[in-house]
């Protein structure tokens, strides 16, 4: 079995936040920091953190932390979708069993992300996808047998959505006891709503 690997999304502008949301405070850090002490923490092996906007200044937080490195997605203003199989590109070099993919502005706890991958594990899915009252979240762990179909994927496909819509069979929907997997701060409203009640 090879390592786990999670694939952090921070290289998008934060325009509707209106800052960059990787270096929003979040529990005593940043939203970025957080993220991927939270990530190995929960028994990740190693997280790729995506970079583009302001890559250098977000790059320099993470400078000589032990199981993290950044890659920069040069054409990240083309989609999330260019980010995704940026750090595919870069997890690949690791040779990963299984891929978890996150955005920056999903905070997780380190609970949540052993839970998921001890969930996975068990079940041997290709794709396990949390869920909360029904509605789906993240993060989304994958097989690595899939980091060819992720490697094509386009934006104007629908992106990743089109590999979990494929592999609906072989998808496990695990529901947990928290609203965190849905969690998404994409306005100032989200992000003061997280902070005021879990932040």
């Amino acid at each position: 079995m090879g390592p786990t690997i999670a694939i952090l999304l921070a290289a998008g502008e934060s325009r509707r936040m209106g800052r960059l949301k990787a270096l929003l405070p979040w529990q005593g850090s940043t939203l970025l920091e957080h993220q991927v002490n939270s990530l190995l923490e929960g028994g990740v092996d190693q997280v790729v953190v995506v970079l583009g906007h302001r890559a250098p200044e977000l790059a320099a937080k993470l400078n000589g932390k032990v199981g993290a490195s950044c890659t920069v997605n040069p054409d990240y203003l083309q989609g999330k979708t260019t980010s995704l199989k940026a750090g595919v590109r870069s997890a690949k070099d690791f040779q990963p069993s299984v891929i978890l993919i996150l955005n920056v502005d999903q905070p997780r706890k380190p609970e949540t992300v052993r839970e998921l991958l001890r969930c996975h594990a068990i079940a041997d899915s290709l794709i396990t996808i949390p869920t909360f009252d029904g509605k789906g979240g993240h993060p989304i762990l994958l097989a690595s047998d899939l980091l060819p179909e992720i490697e094509n994927i386009e934006e104007e496909s629908q992106g990743l959505k089109a590999v979990t819509l494929r592999h609906g069979e072989s998808t496990f929907r695990v529901d947990l006891a928290t609203p965190e997997v849905l969690w998404d701060l994409n306005t100032p409203e989200d992000y003061q709503e997280a902070v005021s009640t879990h932040g």
